[in-house]
């Protein structure tokens, strides 16, 4: 509705619980010339950029990411959607992922849910991608990413930063407003997070044939 009224809108991911309704939302933004930004704040922490500095011009042999967490409350969408965060990392660190298999597991009674995807790099490289959710569950994140000659098993620990999270991706969304961010950039961004939301439905499709 925003969108239509001409307005900008920064929106918190998901935008959409579909790749259809993303695209939809991002044509329409464009045919209405304005800014249309998915926050994304798990890309702006120390830990993460941490991180990305670690894997800068490794060369990836195999590797998997497994997060864990308390339940989520209904309306969330499929875990594909719900951890897109997780994703973003994947798709950000080693570039166009494609999904092999996927596989979801579910004790409703338990209140316990695990989804399994199996990615692949561009050049063929497994990726492991599981999201285990139960309530009470304490909330990890844990990696494995075996590099030739070099392995990581942890997160690298990082000092906190001195500007908040939330206020780092607003001033992401001011420059974006204020036409300090490239065309070539957005567009990056844009491809991103559809590609992201794409194997996101691949990934629900595939649990759920």
């Amino acid at each position: 509705m925003f969108l239509e009224a001409g307005k900008h809108v920064c929106v918190e991911y998901p935008m959409a619980l579909s790749y259809q309704a993303a695209a939809q939302l991002w044509d329409l933004a464009q045919k209405k010339g304005v800014v249309l930004h998915e926050e994304h704040i798990e890309l702006l922490t120390e830990d993460y950029k941490q991180l990305k500095k670690e894997v800068e011009g490794k060369t990836l042999l195999e590797g998997s990411l497994h997060f864990a967490g308390g339940a989520l409350k209904p309306g969330f969408g499929f875990p594909a959607f719900s951890g897109i965060a997780r994703l973003s990392w994947l798709v950000d660190l080693f570039g166009e992922l494609s999904v092999r298999a996927a596989t979801f597991e579910e004790d409703a009674k338990q209140g316990y849910s695990k989804m399994t995807a199996q990615l692949l790099t561009s050049d063929s490289k497994p990726l492991t991608w599981i999201e285990e959710r139960q309530a009470g569950l304490p909330r990890t994140k844990k990696i494995n990413f075996v590099f030739d000659g070099f392995t990581l098993t942890q997160i690298p620990p990082a000092p906190r930063g001195t500007v908040g999270l939330f206020m780092q991706d607003l001033i992401l969304f001011s420059a974006k407003l204020s036409g300090q961010v490239s065309t070539e950039e957005l567009d990056r961004e844009r491809v991103r997070i559809l590609h992201c939301l794409g194997l996101a439905q691949k990934i629900q499709e595939l649990c759920k044939s």
